[in-house]
């Protein structure tokens, strides 16, 4: 019986053809399978969710599985007159399912607590509405759920009355216990075991940390204001029952194509064996088949503000893209280097040949007058981070910055390049941030060189444990030395301001293999096809040995090389190598598209971190862990360095 399900509804609302294609792993792909899992653990959902229940001692859990029997216990424990608390209680109405995270029965009264690991920053006027009346984007999901959560029990119960409650961590409480996260451990099948210490009080941790908010006026407007969902809107009950008949008669839904199908998870490659709910839509909409279907669409046009419009006007195709639609100027080098339509053009036309560096475009004149007030050495730096919902460390409060890891290189005036220093601090309740600082410190106060990062995640890091250290009661010796250095980091105009190279990439480089990107992760294996100084160089086993480029960590005695060959079409890609170094820092009983999800976002190190703050791992395991940390951030740093040696041979500052 094919029921719909709060994950269900919130998936029509996207869009309602996904409802045709969920739910059928064996005939269509699905790139979010696992992700609730995926999401749970990186957000600490079932963590946030178990401390909820430490409120309710005396609450029942609905364990049951299956639906239906699922449904059957609830109504059974809701037959007595008592009052009482279930956890995961199942109500069915009609085509309709959901599971409250919470239920609390009072007299004639229901109130659904629904439990979210999204931090809530009480200092906000309004979390909720934005200025201008409208629900805030990021909070507007949350608030459909618990809207359809409600509405089914309305109907279920009809002579009840319901209120509706969101439950989230309070970003503004610290926590005064040390390894509040540890004590929450996910089990491969998403149950949560609490391991209990004599020495805590769960119960009064989250009276301090969770915050329980009234939103029945915003359920109410919700349920009273046209749902709103990719090709349409309707009543609220009048769409939720269009979207369960259609549902449960397993019928799809045509919804038009337009840019929400760029977050489509029902993708996949035309020759795949699991078929591509994107391309079947796509298909219907365009009259494309297999053989036309090009490479790229308008949802590949890079950081374009107005792909629906382009779509709305029958421009399906990249390459059907016109000037006219991007408005770019000419492209003049040293001007100031390229703007955002001008890479946009560049993308859609490709490189004009009075401007082709060899299959790649490069302002040489923007680059040098950028890289003219560099100081050397070059400093280049990349940071690991972790956030929890429950945090790690005694006084630290939901969401705060936990700084556990860098990786820094350096290049020298003779492009001599070196691993100079790295810092890893993964000590079960320790908060490493201020030794991070100290560290950082230590390894940059040795000259005034230009200090780089990739994108802003080192500033915003920086910035943050600026705020941690300013807020800090506790007596720091050095607290006013290295607020002062980092200030020089982080503030516009600072004695040493960090230089940003994506910002500079996205100015002064384009090569088509990007898609305009400027993601580090892109431009790197461009990078790698453009210079051959690059593949002749790391495609030799110079890393890590006496005379080629020195690192802090073992690579092997004879060197290791970071490409394949010294070809464009054999060097292939560093990030390779990064990829097998993050499946090692994740558990092996993870599935396939659990690692590959991770791996994807970025999270492998945060969910390394994570795990070594448990005192579950063997010590041999644990060195293992960090060992692998410390190579996987290298890379990151490395990568910068690659880049920054192939813009300085072009510019004709550094010879191969």
């Amino acid at each position: 019986m094919r029921l719909l399900s709060k994950s269900r509804f919130k998936l029509a609302v996207e869009c309602p053809t996904k409802l045709f294609y969920t739910a059928k792993r064996d005939i269509y792909a699905d790139l979010r399978d696992d992700d609730e899992f995926l999401q749970m653990l990186a957000e600490g959902g079932h963590q946030v969710g178990e401390l909820a229940k430490q409120l309710y001692p005396d609450g029942k859990e609905v364990r049951t599985r299956s639906p239906l029997d699922a449904v059957s216990d609830t109504l059974e424990l809701l037959k007595g007159e008592d009052d009482l608390v279930l956890f995961e209680p199942a109500i069915r109405f009609d085509n309709f399912l959901v599971r409250v995270d919470i239920l609390i029965r009072t007299g004639n009264r229901l109130e659904i607590i629904e439990v979210k690991s999204k931090g809530y920053d009480p200092a906000k006027e309004n979390v909720f509405v934005g200025k201008r009346g409208g629900f805030v984007p990021a909070m507007l999901p949350y608030l459909q759920d618990a809207a359809f959560q409600t509405w089914v029990l309305r109907k279920a119960f009809p002579s009840m009355e319901i209120t509706t409650s969101l439950m989230m961590p309070n970003k503004a409480k610290a926590v005064e216990v040390d390894g509040l996260s540890q004590m929450f451990r996910l089990e491969k099948d998403s149950h949560v075991e609490v391991l209990r210490r004599e020495d805590v009080d769960l119960r009064q941790v989250a009276e301090d940390v969770l915050q329980r908010i009234d939103i029945d006026e915003y359920v109410e407007r919700i349920l009273n204001e046209p749902l709103k969902y990719p090709g349409g809107k309707g009543a609220f009950e009048e769409t939720a029952q269009f979207f369960a008949t259609h549902y449960a008669d397993d019928k799809r839904i045509d919804t038009p194509i337009g840019k929400q199908c760029g977050d489509c998870q029902f993708r996949a490659g035309l020759n795949d064996s699991l078929k591509s709910g994107f391309h079947e839509c796509w298909k219907r909409a365009t009259g494309w088949d297999d053989e036309s279907f090009p490479a790229t669409t308008v949802l590949d046009l890079w950081n374009y503000g107005n792909k629906q419009g382009l779509i709305d006007r029958g421009v399906f195709a990249l390459h059907q893209v016109g000037p006219e639609d991007i408005r770019a100027t000419e492209i003049e080098p040293g001007s100031g280097g390229l703007t955002k339509s001008q890479r946009q053009l560049l993308q859609v036309e490709g490189i004009p040949a009075a401007l082709d560096g060899g299959g790649y475009y490069f302002d040489r004149a923007c680059f040098s007058q950028a890289s003219a007030s560099w100081r050397y050495p070059l400093h280049m730096i990349d940071f690991e981070t972790a956030v929890s919902p429950l945090p790690f460390h005694r006084g630290r409060r939901p969401y705060e910055t936990i700084a556990f890891q860098f990786s820094h290189h350096t290049i020298d005036e003779d492009g001599g390049v070196r691993h100079q220093s790295q810092f890893l601090c993964t000590a079960p309740g320790v908060f490493p941030n201020y030794e991070f600082a100290r560290a950082l410190k230590s390894a940059l106060q040795v000259d005034t060189g230009t200090v780089f990062m990739w994108a802003a995640h080192e500033k915003t890091t920086l910035t943050n444990i600026i705020a941690q250290l300013e807020n800090d009661a506790a007596p720091l010796s050095d607290k006013t030395e290295l607020v002062t250095f980092l200030s020089a980091l982080v503030e516009e105009g600072g004695e040493r301001e960090m230089v940003d190279l994506r910002n500079l990439a996205q100015k002064v480089y384009f090569h088509p293999a990007t898609n305009g990107s400027c993601s580090i992760k892109k431009v790197l294996p461009a990078m790698i096809m453009s210079s051959e100084t690059l593949r002749r160089l790391y495609a030799q086993p110079v890393y890590g040995v006496a005379g080629g480029i020195p690192s802090l960590n073992n690579w092997g005695a004879e060197g290791f090389r970071w490409l394949a060959g010294d070809q464009p079409d054999t060097a292939g890609d560093p990030y390779e190598r990064l990829r097998e170094l993050a499946e090692s820092l994740l558990p092996e009983d993870f599935t396939r598209a659990q690692r590959t999800s991770i791996i994807a976002e970025g999270g492998a190190a945060a969910t390394a971190y994570a795990r070594l703050q448990c005192d579950m791992m063997s010590p041999g395991e644990r060195a293992q862990t960090e060992n692998a940390l410390k190579r996987y951030c290298e890379l990151d740093t490395l990568a910068m360095v690659m880049i920054v040696q192939a813009w300085l041979v072009f510019d004709g500052s550094s010879r191969p």
